[in-house]
């Protein structure tokens, strides 16, 4: 990512625009754009999010407009989100945020990617998938070219400014306050509000929101996981999952003090020391030290402010940090971060309270060499042994390894070139495999390492001497939830991971979930909390998973049936004391391997709210015959009748031998889905 200097952005802009506008001409005024420059209108053809149809900058006139290049992996574009949230705030209708989503990587293309992470950031502008950079085009003439890069339109569609990189607050506001105060005066300015359909009301809460990272506590029997957007660390039993406690209130927010009321910022790695968890806090840009014994949070480095310097060393509480994303326990009571912000691997003294830069120059890249001028490319995941400290370099889709004996970094899988753009899904040896942002790297107990390769979707082996990787689970693609063994089972965007007596614990971010992987079987299961009540936030709707594994698969027997129109019949049976859920969507998807059944497009797949039961999709059989497979992924969200803020979630695979005969009765699929809801504690909430 193209990254300036704060300053520099801040200089250019505040020295170009004066304060307010003078009098009343438009040709005049310092925040009215150049008539001879229109605002290209968006192109047809591309998914909108959080809007119910595409929008037009003929509806947007009379409105202050913001577009914003951005993709979602990218350190600088997240930190500009607080700015935009806060821009919204002030201005209302009288503003329109569009987020562009211009991807860098393959993953980050995909609409249904685009709306976990619009979920996940809290987004509720419109956003475009500009997955063929066809906005992007049409706006490079004008100086867009990197991420971010923010594009003004004044409320007469006339292009006003374009600028790339970090741009405070402050700037934003004297443009935008004026170009406000200017419009409103000529009576221009359209504040009606904008239709929107935002992704976050779409289900309801998961027990678990994005989960970060985890951390296995091996000894104290702990699974620590970063419930990252719901703003929490949760700890429960290693063995049986039980929710032994939660940190922080869900809601967002940099507050010290008991566990019932310290609040974090999406908050990501964690590292045990003794009796305290120190965690990576995010977007709070601080280190928290969470003491487990006296169950009280507070503040161990960071102001609370990002901070932009990349040379630097100081008391810890003093330092302004950006974006630490993972932490870890070394030698000497030095705790190392993961400064994704800064391109950067910093330390934190413990004995004396010192944070300083330690890896990386600061400039973003893929070099290796001594400390002070390797290029790191926004660091998220680190593991220590033996006086090295390897680390997942996302944005540079590699893993390398800094000794901090020889002061030196080395990469060990990924590209061997200096080209933030060489990525993929390749296993081999260290310049020729090929990662996709990587987020996580832990080791196992014979020295190798293992790999969250996340955008991949998959989890991987590195022997770290050989420097050769291979993957050991996940199908890639777009992401899947399916548990079994190596060859079925399936992970969206895992962020996270560590390991423990033989097993890896897995954050699987996209699919709010933890996974667990027994090496030695070969196997993926899922965490399923036996007290979920424990993790309901206030009285809000809250799902959690159900007996039957997430992603569980189902072979039902062969079914004959006639040539010609016909259905397919689905039928959900809830026992005594449930029902569905009246507010998330069920959905299914159905697809065939051959011929002899089709489905047109529109039935392919459906989605409604407490859907008419049993369900009828249309189908037609092949008048000639022949036989068929019918696969069908559902996803049934339901509640119990009296209680009805705790639902659960089933998601079920089924497929469907089909044998087409002149002689059959009818040309119906049926299909039955019998649910088994959890067993919960008798109380329900312990």
């Amino acid at each position: 990512m193209r990254t300036m200097r704060l300053l520099v952005l801040t200089a250019l802009l505040l020295a170009a625009l004066p304060s307010a506008a003078q009098d009343g001409s438009a040709g005049d005024s310092p925040f009215v754009g150049d008539p001879k420059y229109p605002a290209p209108d968006f192109p047809t053809g591309v998914d909108w999010l959080n809007v119910p149809a595409p929008l037009t900058l003929a509806e947007l006139r009379g409105k202050v407009v913001l577009l914003d290049f951005w993709t979602y992996g990218c350190i600088n574009c997240i930190h500009m989100i607080p700015v935009l949230h806060q821009l919204e705030e002030k201005y209302g209708d009288a503003l329109v945020v569009i987020g562009v989503h211009s991807a860098k990587f393959e993953n980050e293309g995909q609409t249904d990617n685009i709306r976990q992470i619009v979920r996940r950031y809290e987004l509720e502008h419109p956003v475009i998938n500009d997955s063929a950079f066809t906005v992007w085009n049409t706006y490079r003439r004008y100086g867009v070219n990197a991420w971010p890069t923010f594009v003004l339109i004044d409320p007469r569609g006339s292009l006003f400014a374009v600028q790339a990189g970090e741009i405070p607050f402050e700037a934003f506001d004297r443009v935008i306050g004026g170009m406000v105060a200017y419009f409103d005066g000529l009576g221009e300015l359209n504040r009606q509000p904008l239709e929107r359909a935002p992704e976050s009301a779409a289900a309801p809460a998961s027990a678990l929101a994005f989960p970060g990272k985890v951390l296995a506590d091996a000894a104290g029997g702990r699974l620590f996981i970063a419930d990252s957007s719901h703003n929490r660390i949760v700890i429960a039993d290693l063995t049986t999952y039980e929710v032994l406690d939660v940190i922080g209130t869900g809601v967002s927010g940099l507050t010290d003090g008991a566990f019932d009321a310290a609040a974090f910022a999406k908050p990501q790695g964690m590292a045990l020391v003794g009796d305290t968890l120190y965690v990576a806090d995010t977007n709070n840009h601080t280190i928290r030290a969470v003491n487990l014994v006296e169950r009280v949070v507070t503040t161990a480095a960071g102001t609370g402010a990002q901070g932009y310097q990349r040379a630097i060393s100081g008391a810890a509480r003093e330092v302004p940090l950006s974006s630490p994303w993972d932490v870890e326990l070394g030698d000497k009571d030095i705790l190392y971060i993961a400064m994704a912000g800064t391109h950067q691997l910093w330390q934190l003294r413990l004995d004396v309270g010192v944070v300083e830069s330690l890896v990386g120059s600061g400039r973003e890249g893929l070099l290796d060499g001594p400390f002070a001028e390797a290029q790191l490319a926004q660091p998220s995941g680190l593991y220590y042994r033996d006086g090295v400290l390897y680390f997942a370099d996302s944005e540079s889709s590699s893993i390398r390894a800094a000794d901090i004996h020889t002061q030196t970094v080395t990469t060990l899988a990924g590209p061997a070139v200096n080209n933030l753009f060489e990525f993929g899904d390749v296993d081999g040896a260290v310049g020729v495999s090929r990662l996709q942002h990587a987020l996580g790297v832990v080791g196992g107990a014979d020295g190798v390492l293992y790999v969250a390769d996340t955008y991949n979707s998959k989890i991987k082996r590195l022997d770290p001497g050989q420097r050769d990787i291979t993957t050991l689970f996940g199908l890639g693609g777009l992401g899947d939830f399916r548990d079994g063994g190596a060859a079925d089972a399936a992970f969206d965007e895992p962020g996270g991971l560590d390991y423990a007596n033989g097993r890896l614990y897995v954050a699987d971010t996209n699919n709010h979930a933890i996974r667990v992987i027994d090496l030695a079987a070969s196997t993926v299961s899922t965490v399923t909390f036996p007290n979920p009540a424990a993790l309901q936030i206030g009285e809000r709707v809250t799902v959690v998973g159900g007996n039957s594994a997430q992603g569980e698969q189902l072979m039902l027997p062969e079914q004959v049936i006639a040539g010609g129109q016909g259905w397919i019949v689905l039928n959900i049976i809830l026992p005594d004391g449930y029902k569905l859920n009246a507010l998330a969507p069920f959905t299914a998807e159905w697809t065939t391997s051959g011929e002899a059944v089709t489905l047109d497009d529109a039935s392919r797949r459906q989605r409604m709210v407490a859907p008419e039961l049993p369900l009828r999709i249309p189908i037609t059989a092949s008048a000639s015959g022949g036989d068929d497979l019918l696969h069908g992924d559902l996803t049934i969200y339901y509640c119990e009748a009296v209680k009805e803020e705790l639902c659960f979630i089933d998601q079920v695979g089924i497929d469907v031998p089909i044998s087409v005969s002149p002689t059959a009765a009818t040309a119906d699929i049926q299909i039955e889905r019998t649910i088994t809801p959890p067993e919960l504690p008798a109380d329900g909430l312990s």
